[in-house]
């Protein structure tokens, strides 16, 4: 079965137990919406290993043979990828990577995504400078084992803008509150018990 975005029109069937007869979705329609949910959590779950510098959980999401194209920064195995991210985020203070919108194509054990991203950086050296990049992640995932990974990802830079970062300005604001962490000692991991480094 090949779909869509659409997980809304479905095949339907009536559940003879019902005294109403109740419209419910079809084994496939079911599955469909199984599978999207499954691929929606596997990129956010990307973003959440970048910016918490998660590398366990990052390699999970990628199969051993699948590969990643972020050129002009990086281009490569799915494996080298999550080796080279360190060096990567490592002049950063901060990173937060946001998928404003997804949409997924499911045949079977294949799939494939569009999914819009909005990442953010914040310089570690002085000035620092908040760079902030708009595309898009152009996916193909694959389902074996019953559990979808990234089997190829190439990213599109639609724009992007940098700026000074107003130090006096978040300081004034945040005064107060919890402040993020890009490792182990973010808010999410005291604050959330269910949440656990490395699992998906």
């Amino acid at each position: 079965m090949r779909s869509g975005s659409s997980i809304w029109v479905v095949p339907i069937t009536k559940n003879s137990t019902s005294k109403e007869s109740v419209p419910m979705p079809s084994a496939e329609a079911l599955q469909l919406m199984l599978d999207k949910m499954a691929l929606h959590e596997l990129v956010q779950n990307y973003c959440r290993a970048v910016d918490r510098r998660d590398y366990a959980l990052l390699e999970s999401v990628y199969h051993p043979d699948s590969i990643d194209d972020h050129s002009p920064m990086f281009k490569g195995s799915g494996p080298e990828f999550v080796r080279w991210v360190p060096s990567s985020v490592e002049r950063f203070e901060l990173t937060q990577h946001v998928i404003t919108s997804a949409s997924f194509v499911v045949d079977s054990t294949i799939a494939e995504g569009e999914c819009f991203i909005v990442a953010y950086h914040l310089s570690k050296k002085e000035p620092q400078r908040e760079t902030i990049a708009h595309g898009r992640y152009l996916d193909r995932y694959e389902k074996r084992d019953g559990v979808w990974r990234i089997l190829y990802r190439k990213i599109i830079y639609d724009w992007s803008e940098v700026r000074p970062y107003d130090k006096e300005l978040f300081a004034k604001i945040s005064r107060g509150s919890t402040k993020a962490s890009p490792d182990e000692n973010d808010p999410l991991y005291t604050e959330l018990k269910l949440f656990k480094r490395g699992v998906r």
